[in-house]
């Protein structure tokens, strides 16, 4: 199991509350500032936040901008430090903290070179302003356990990105600097100011082991966490040994103030989700892992193979080149129509079509079953 989970600190709580999210009360902020709304509702909010049409039709309809009701403070702004010089170096041979084989991060790769985001960093300071092909917003909520990538952009301006301390259905919101506009990090579109109804064109990203992701990315370059890298007030560091969220996973605790929306599985279970054409659906990671760790199935047109690799998942598109393919497993790998494909990335390792890499058939890495439910409320749930 993976140590920070089995970590035990007497002071659970009071670290809770340094990492912001969960320690303050679960009074709605009602303060009015330079992130108060000041566009039209947004018509068309349902409409995909990531630059395809595959989440249109299954994403909330929600009227924006969002009231200052909706939004409950968690922190205050940048009490949280956002990371906006990142470092990176081969391992964290050199930092006090360790990195273990099991620790998880957010993969990202660009043109064949791949760069890890550890967990244990995002946890404690959410967001990394990164430029990597281009200027790259990397983005992780613990409450929601979810991961988005975005272009660091704003009306084709690069900005950088804050933590503003809000929550909106217990999920990250952020704020840029150009327009001081907030941001769902899910939804992936600006709720309130200048820039509502704004979508951020989200970019691939992964969330799995260290281990898993150095596996398939050798000359990955991964996160060096503060003092190395600088946040958004200075060079300040954390414990990276210790996870502020520690028990938060294995709870029925949902963020500030929340319920479970939806009681068909736990909240806390993991699920990728895919969304195509209305329809979305749910993948815990137990039943693919009870299918063999491979599903292939169809959302709407969509065909989709959905597979897990050392505990994370994975969800492509499997029609390649016209053609749909159906997928096996073999040990670590998938296979299908005469060549093996690497699970983490979707690229095909060898045969006939070795070099090709699959489309990702989800645009938000896997997340808690709650924060999936709650931005696509009618999603249906695989196996059952």
């Amino acid at each position: 199991m993976h140590r920070r989970r089995l970590l035990h600190t007497a002071g659970a709580g009071l670290l809770l509350g340094t990492a912001g999210c969960l320690g303050r009360d679960t009074a709605t902020d009602t303060s009015t500032s330079t992130d108060t709304a000041t566009a039209t509702p947004d018509a068309d909010a349902d409409v995909d936040a990531g630059g395809t049409s595959a989440d249109t039709g299954a994403l909330r309809d929600v009227e924006l901008p969002l009231d200052d009701v909706d939004l409950r403070r968690g922190a205050a702004k940048d009490a949280i430090p956002a990371i906006t010089d990142p470092v990176f170096g081969e391992n964290w041979s050199d930092v006090e903290a360790s990195l273990e084989g099991a620790d998880r991060v957010v993969g990202v790769e660009v043109d064949g070179e791949a760069r890890a985001y550890p967990l244990a960093i995002l946890n404690w300071h959410e967001v990394v302003n990164d430029s990597f092909g281009g200027p790259l917003l990397v983005t992780f909520c613990p409450l929601c356990g979810s991961g988005v990538t975005a272009e660091r952009r704003v009306d084709g301006e690069t900005t950088l990105f804050g933590v503003s301390g809000k929550l909106w259905m217990s999920d990250l919101v952020m704020y840029d600097e150009r327009t001081e506009s907030l941001w769902s990090q899910v939804l992936g579109k600006a709720v309130q100011g200048p820039e509502t109804g704004t979508a951020l064109t989200l970019r691939p990203s992964t969330i799995t082991t260290w281990r898993e992701w150095r596996e398939g990315h050798p000359d990955t370059s991964v996160l060096l966490p503060p003092p190395a890298s600088n946040t958004i007030t200075g060079g300040e560091s954390r414990n990276y040994d210790v996870d502020p969220y520690n028990g938060y996973e294995d709870s029925r605790r949902i963020g500030i103030g929340a319920s479970n929306p939806d009681d068909r599985l736990h909240p806390k279970t993991s699920v990728i989700g895919v969304a195509a054409d209305g329809v979305a659906r749910a993948y815990p990671n137990a039943a693919v892992e009870n299918a063999g760790g491979v599903v292939n199935d169809t959302v709407a047109d969509l065909p989709v193979v959905v597979a897990v690799a050392d505990g994370s998942l994975a969800a492509y598109v499997r029609r390649v080149d016209g053609e749909t393919l159906q997928f096996g497993r073999d040990g670590d790998v998938l296979v299908a129509d005469g060549s093996r494909w690497a699970v983490v990335s979707g690229a095909a390792l060898d045969g006939p079509h070795e070099g090709t890499t699959l489309e990702r058939a989800n645009s938000r890495s896997e997340m808690f079953w709650f924060a999936w439910v709650d931005f696509f409320p009618d999603s249906e749930i695989y196996g059952q």
